[in-house]
């Protein structure tokens, strides 16, 4: 991503240098949130300071990235439109970053919060404010030291001569009403972030709604209208001349909540039907990133989901022939707010690796295959 640097203030002023990011420049002058600053190359000129990233800003994204590349991926995602990278789901915060629309990125994190005006966002200051003079006091000169000498005070008023009947009420008069409190704030409005990360290792936030799963559109077609939120492709069926994917996938029905996707499905390809059919499917649920799947002879993957008794449960599923069931449920602690930690490993990945002995059934399937070759 580039920056104009201008000659004046205004936005429609001569552009004088084009900086990318990561050059470095030294900051001359601040006036609320622009700033003058000067290239490596010598040329000044004018920006906002919210395009500006302080050292410590970008010792912070390093550290986001490279934890972020302990985070498992819920799906590719695609735009439209150039999309702006942030280093934080803030508007206000500084884009450093941006792709082009049909760019694959994929999707890491999701996180709402309120979106906060522009004017209410502090302005940094990258450049100290100037201290206040003191004007020094010359040797000899004791005005300062000398007390001033304050005129007489005005003498108090006294009570009017009809006081008492000025504080006499009436019977009849009616009570002043009541001051009416002062209408209460609407809350701000909430935007949907997702963390991604480029191809290039470049991690940020950005808008969800700008961003499109790239799942295929017969697999997408049966979303019913809901968001696609994490897919996952799974072990491949062969259908005559066709390779098919099973599929696992989360779609949320709702915006602005706070937990990932509120249903989740396995869809499988049918041989017999050769078309896509539901094999598992759960709805109305409370889920939350990360899902994990394992694809091959005895597919595996994991859902955290929030119980009736508000805590968060990892749960293990195996796909057993065309039935799925759950394996294992055990509690999860989910990441601190604001801060990206690694995930937690399934417990199925956890075990060691062997090769599976299929079946008696999958066996006699393999021979007809091979005679039918």
């Amino acid at each position: 991503m580039t920056l104009h640097i201008r000659q004046e203030i205004a936005p429609k002023s001569t552009v004088v240098a084009t900086l990318a990011h990561g050059d470095r420049v030294g900051v001359l002058e601040q006036r609320r949130i622009f700033v003058r600053i000067r290239a490596a190359d010598g040329h000044e000129g004018w920006t906002e300071v919210r395009q500006l990233m302080t050292k410590e800003q970008m010792n912070e994204l390093r550290a986001l990235a490279d934890q972020a590349t302990l985070l498992i991926s819920q799906g590719g995602a695609t735009s439209y439109e150039p999309v702006n990278m942030h280093t934080a789901p803030d508007r206000n915060s500084p884009s450093f970053a941006q792709f082009r629309e049909n760019t694959r990125v994929e999707v890491l994190a999701h996180k709402l919060v309120p979106r906060l005006p522009r004017s209410s966002a502090p302005v940094t200051r990258l450049i100290p404010p100037r201290p206040k003079l003191v004007k020094k006091q010359t040797e000899g000169d004791d005005s300062e030291a000398r007390p001033r000498s304050r005129p007489p005070a005005a003498p108090t008023p006294g009570l009017p001569r009809d006081w008492q009947e000025l504080s006499k009420t009436s019977d009849d008069q009616e009570a002043a009403p009541a001051p009416t409190p002062p209408p209460d704030e609407p809350p701000a409005p909430l935007e949907d972030w997702t963390l991604v990360r480029t191809k290039d290792g470049e991690t940020g936030w950005v808008l969800t709604r700008m961003l499109v799963m790239s799942i295929p559109d017969e697999v997408a077609q049966y979303s019913e209208g809901h968001r696609i939120a994490a897919y996952f492709p799974m072990d491949q069926v062969r259908d005559g001349d066709k390779v098919k994917y099973n599929w696992l996938w989360a779609t949320q029905s709702q915006t602005d909540v706070p937990y990932d996707f509120d249903s989740f499905r396995y869809f499988v390809w049918s041989t017999r039907h050769h078309r896509y059919e539901t094999g598992y499917i759960q709805r109305n649920v409370t889920g939350y990133y990360p899902m994990t799947a394992t694809p091959g002879a005895q597919p595996k993957f994991s859902v955290v989901l929030q119980a009736s008794d508000g805590k968060l449960y990892r749960n293990d599923f195996v796909l057993q022939g065309y039935r799925v069931q759950l394996a294992r449920k055990e509690p999860w602690t989910p990441p601190a707010v604001g801060a990206v930690t690694p995930q937690q490993t399934p417990a199925f990945a956890q075990a060691e690796t062997r090769t599976e002995q299929p079946g008696l059934i999958q066996r006699m399937r393999n021979k007809v295959r091979g005679w039918m070759k």
